[in-house]
């Protein structure tokens, strides 16, 4: 493992995972450079030595200078209903994604992170798991020397507005299998940062279950 500090690129960071892996990565001595990019501002001040950009995704050759990082963290996503339409979500959760990694490659990143979701398989008849697993392999068909995939079941933490199927997983949390367990955000983006830290080549995926 490289002891030399590395750069990381964050996209998608007004939302819960997001938001957390700014404010962990920040705080890790390993990473000399922290980029957030993010489609709105962030609802808080960025933590000191943050460069934080919002950027038009549908123009994202014109923030390409950001990608020029070691890692970068993927952790865009919506809902249908947010989104507004099947291929509005696809556009957000796959097209996007997408781009970024393949701007990252060009600019010369090594590590991709990707936060999915736990049951992603572009085998499944569910479209949010199904554009969950094509991204996942699309990523893994590109050329990085590692890719992290991690897919949390539902998560918790301090949302603007409350969704009814995140208190529901509260209340049933207990009875769940472990696989689908709730799991806080700020584990989510730990396991992040430590698996950016321990940088391993080839592929890994961290299922649910494993986040703590």
């Amino acid at each position: 493992m490289a002891q030399i500090a590395d750069s990381v690129l964050i996209l998608g960071t007004t939302g819960l995972v997001g938001g957390e892996c700014v404010r962990q990565f920040a705080a890790s001595p390993r990473f000399a450079r922290v980029v957030a990019l993010a489609r709105r501002p962030l609802g808080t001040p960025a933590p000191v030595r943050v460069e934080s950009h919002v950027i038009d995704f549908e123009r994202l050759d014109d923030a390409a200078h950001h990608f020029r990082v070691s890692h970068i963290v993927c952790a865009l996503g919506t809902t249908i209903k947010q989104a507004g339409s099947q291929d509005r979500f696809r556009r957000v959760d796959h097209d996007y994604p997408l781009a970024a990694a393949r701007l990252g490659l060009r600019e010369g990143a090594r590590h991709f992170l990707l936060v999915t979701a736990v049951g992603a398989s572009a085998r499944s008849r569910v479209f949010y798991s199904r554009v969950k697993g094509e991204i996942e392999d699309a990523i893994r068909a590109l050329p990085y020397r590692s890719v992290t995939i991690v897919r949390p079941s539902l998560l918790l933490g301090d949302r603007a507005e409350a969704r009814l199927g995140e208190q529901i997983g509260k209340l049933f949390a207990a009875v769940m299998p472990k696989r689908y367990k709730p799991v806080q955000a700020s584990a989510v983006a730990g396991a992040l940062v430590r698996a950016a830290i321990e940088d391993q080549g080839g592929v890994r995926i961290i299922e649910s279950r494993e986040i703590s």
